[in-house]
């Protein structure tokens, strides 16, 4: 931490890189700035203004006046375009955060300082939201709490005016009913062949569609029964970005179901191109791009419907990955490490997976498929 020495006042510079400044009054006690200042520069017109405050004899405790100028960072606007520029996000984050922020936050408080942000204000902003929208009403509330936490941190707010409890949750609109074998049996019978495999891997591995048009040859060690997820892919705007799963959980190794090892060893063998960068799921038209979700979606569609669940997306197939693991006796760690979800609650329990245990999850799971795929058609048993 840098500390300046002056013939009045100190100014120094914090661990986050801005600046304070403070000074000893005719009190005898000292008075900091009401803020951190982004500049040096700024911190210093600060001890100049108070200097002469004492020499025309208009000097009061800084406790009981505020500054009577407010910088332009002290601007929710400022503040808030400058947070979504320094922010390391996935490209869809940066994306959902922009649209937020120019349809909710901005038209409300662009020109209001951050200081007048109180929990009164943003009671009657988050109450004038539609709320037959409620996910949209929540993330529209958390990425408001999200910028003034950080302003909290750099000192600009003494608290968070964002008060409202649950506001920021997002409560499931909709009860995940996961897929029966026999009802993936059904499925799969009327996906096309070349599709097959991304259904089986979604169900038994648990994998997020863009980590499945991802996957490529190299990613697949059918010897070790392991495939390694290591990199996720997302189209906005029409554009294809390749970058890191969705979370750091989401980098992770999955044991395969060793009832699934020849499936995928044919699926290799006749749909995949030679390469260890080739595409497990690429499209019709070209090897080197991954396979749409329109064109997943076109087929998902009639195969659900088939199987008399029009209510599965192609995402609840995670859901069904993890009901499968957990009947086969994963501990919530062990489902964590699996699945690739990590939530603060289940930070810790990760840390405790045992990674030897994911194969053995994967054993027991593929024991269950040979117990369904022997009982017979009908059977009361």
């Amino acid at each position: 931490m840098t500390r300046a020495k002056r013939d009045f006042g100190t100014i120094r510079k914090r661990a986050n890189g801005r600046w304070q400044a403070y000074y000893m009054g005719p009190d005898q006690a000292f008075h900091r700035a009401p803020s951190t200042f982004e500049a040096k520069v700024d911190a210093e017109a600060w001890l100049a203004a108070e200097r002469r405050l004492m020499q025309n004899d208009e000097w009061s405790p800084s406790k009981s006046r505020r500054a009577t100028v407010v910088r332009s960072t002290e601007m929710f606007g400022p503040y808030a375009e400058a947070w979504l520029e320094q922010r390391e996000l996935k490209p869809r984050t940066r994306v959902l955060y922009r649209r937020q922020l120019d349809r909710f936050l901005l038209p409300e408080f662009r020109e209001v300082s951050l200081r007048d942000i109180t929990p009164q204000v943003v009671r009657a902003w988050y109450g004038g939201l539609d709320p037959t929208k409620p996910t949209q009403r929540a993330h529209a509330y958390g990425l408001l709490r999200s910028i003034l936490s950080t302003a909290v941190a750099d000192e600009v707010l003494p608290a968070n005016p964002c008060r409202i409890r649950w506001a920021g949750t997002v409560r499931r609109a909709r009860s995940i009913e996961p897929a029966t074998l026999g009802e993936l049996k059904v499925i799969l019978g009327k996906m096309p062949e070349r599709l097959s495999a991304l259904v089986l891997i979604g169900a038994w591995c648990g994998l997020r569609f863009g980590e499945l048009s991802e996957l490529r040859r190299k990613d697949v060690d059918l010897k070790a029964e392991v495939i390694h997820v290591r990199r996720g892919v997302v189209r906005i705007a029409g554009k294809v970005t390749v970058g890191s799963p969705k979370s750091n959980a989401g980098i992770r190794d999955v044991a395969i179901p060793p009832h699934l090892v020849p499936l995928l060893a044919e699926h290799l063998n006749r749909h995949v191109a030679a390469g260890r960068d080739a595409l497990l799921f690429s499209s019709v038209n070209d090897v080197d791009v991954q396979v749409h979700s329109n064109t997943v979606r076109r087929h998902w569609i009639q195969a659900r419907a088939a199987a008399g669940r029009e209510d599965l997306r192609v995402h609840d197939l995670r859901h069904t990955g993890a009901v499968l693991a957990a009947q086969s006796g994963a501990t919530i760690a062990e489902l964590m490490a699996r699945i690739g979800h990590s939530t603060p609650q289940a930070a810790l329990r990760y840390q405790h997976a045992a990674q030897g245990r994911d194969a053995q999850i994967a054993a027991r799971m593929s024991k269950e498929a040979k117990k369904w795929s022997k009982r017979r058609v009908g059977s009361t048993e």
